[in-house]
């Protein structure tokens, strides 16, 4: 399994703002290796974001999104200490799902 995400969700005024840095190759397909073969394609196709059991955010990716993405996003009607929950499925049938708590801006 990959990394965890890094995931901040801070509230301000009735807005979480929610930023998320993802750990993954994100393979074009179309990239050669040292030898000359092709390195098969590898990347994030669905990502989800819920809240309370509701989606707030629902993306198809595919291979043009760089290495290691990062996803930022807003939403109304969060509060502090609710969490959000971010997952996201590759094309190689790969799963991650990660949590963060939203916590008041500074």
């Amino acid at each position: 399994m990959s990394d965890p995400m890094r995931i901040r969700a801070q509230l301000s005024g009735s807005t979480v703002d929610v930023r998320v840095l993802m750990a993954h190759e994100m393979e074009t397909g179309q990239r050669r290796d040292a030898s000359g073969k092709t390195v098969p394609a590898w990347f994030i196709q669905n990502v989800t974001a819920t809240y309370n059991g509701k989606t707030v955010l629902s993306a198809q990716w595919g291979p043009a999104v760089s290495k290691n993405p990062f996803l930022s996003f807003r939403f109304s009607g969060g509060k502090v200490g609710d969490k959000v929950v971010v997952t996201w499925v590759d094309n190689k049938g790969g799963k991650r799902t990660d949590e963060a708590a939203i916590t008041a801006a500074a």
